[in-house]
């Protein structure tokens, strides 16, 4: 089921096409990536899905039924730009937020107790916003992203600035937001945060989707038949099998350790190949590489790059 989805969604400002028949479908209780280099049309999107502003055309829908402005209240959203006061102490602010998201004061004030005993920021409650580090100020504007339990969520860039222990803090909330229900658009550019995860993806290039679909099934379509063996033995026997039956891609060599990555020329079945490699030494590590959401990335916006170029 959706909780989620837009549909042809098409977007110009004067002479700029910033959105091309967009449609997006986000499964509930899902971590759906949206992707793309900067300048594709994500932040446009985003803002649509917000009610910033309108599309040309195209529709979208929350619920089963048309996205309506009062749908606002049901959706949190962090910016990549931050929009804090800085001049407001934090925990005044944060109340602030939180009562214009439709909760009481006094249920503000207690999810807000919760939220600042997790990340053990009491002591930031009277400070005021520009004596905290841009990091700090990130956590205090996710926790108002998500206080008031939205049944979507959407993360801008929600890691910028962080450093690899904080950044693992927000990513574990982040899942656990999952596990209770949210439903959660993430866009970043961090591929490996889109690996551990996202279950779903679009990505948007020069204001079109060119690639989505769930991660697992997006890796697999773009698998290249390419192996990766460590043997102990003669690499000049195995080089040699190598290179009529396969294309080397990759080579390095520890002590009587080879380690080699190819890519098959034609087909054959694991056992096949594990057959033919095992006459050459002792096999000690066997994979297939599967490519990385970045590989992918990287290989879909320049080869869609390349096409555009030739119209």
């Amino acid at each position: 089921m959706e909780l989620f989805k837009a549909e042809n969604i098409h977007k110009n400002f004067v002479d700029h096409v910033a959105l091309n028949n967009v449609s997006i479908h986000v499964p509930e209780g899902s971590i759906f990536g949206l992707l793309g280099p900067n300048g594709a049309g994500k932040t446009t999107l985003i803002r649509i899905i917000n009610q910033i502003f309108a599309p040309d055309s195209g529709e979208l829908f929350f619920k089963n039924g048309l996205l309506r402005p009062e749908h606002v209240a049901q959706i949190g959203y962090l910016p990549e730009e931050r929009g804090l006061y800085k001049k407001m102490k934090v925990g005044e602010q944060a109340l602030y937020l939180a009562r214009l998201k439709g909760l009481s004061k006094q249920d503000a004030l207690k999810r807000l107790k919760y939220w600042f005993e997790k990340f053990e920021i009491q002591a930031w409650w009277d400070k005021k916003v520009e004596e905290l580090s841009k990091g700090m100020q990130q956590k205090v504007q996710f926790i108002v992203t998500v206080l008031h339990k939205p049944p979507l969520l959407i993360f801008d860039e929600p890691f910028s600035g962080f450093d690899p222990i904080n950044a693992n803090l927000l990513k574990n909330e982040i899942l656990q937001l999952k596990k209770e229900g949210a439903t959660i658009i993430f866009s970043t550019h961090n591929m490996g945060s889109v690996e551990e995860l996202c279950d779903n993806i679009s990505l948007i290039n020069k204001a079109e989707v060119i690639l989505e679909g769930h991660i697992d099934t997006i890796r697999e379509q773009h698998k290249s038949n390419t192996f990766e063996v460590k043997f102990l033995g003669l690499f000049n026997k195995l080089e040699a099998t190598l290179s009529s039956e396969y294309e080397i891609v990759e080579a390095t060599h520890q002590d009587d350790i080879h380690s080699v990555r190819f890519r098959l020329i034609k087909q054959m079945t694991t056992n096949e190949l594990l057959t033919i490699l095992m006459k050459k030494g002792t096999i000690v590590g066997f994979n297939e590489v599967i490519p990385t959401m970045n590989d992918i990335f990287i290989k879909v916006v320049e080869g869609s790059n390349k096409g555009n170029d030739l119209l």
